[in-house]
């Protein structure tokens, strides 16, 4: 599911690999490199609900951050 709408390339075109983690109301998606990698910056994390498969796409912070940045997407309205 994930990898139909998040595709991250490696520097040579070929498709990333994709890490997911798993947390109490989502799954973050991310890509991960070859240390050889050239880095470069911006881009986003893919977060898929547990309780609808909504997809959401958060900053490219390291994954603590980027599940904080989705739950404060998520709260509801007050």
């Amino acid at each position: 599911m994930a990898r139909a709408h998040f595709r991250p390339r490696c520097h040579d075109g070929t498709l990333a690999s994709l890490h997911v983690q798993e947390f109490d109301i989502g799954y973050l998606i991310y890509a991960t490199f070859l240390p050889t990698e050239p880095r470069s910056f911006g881009g986003s994390h893919l977060v898929i609900s547990k309780t609808d498969g909504a997809l959401t796409f958060v900053p490219n912070f390291p994954p603590e951050k980027a599940i904080a940045r989705y739950r404060q997407r998520r709260r509801p309205s007050s």
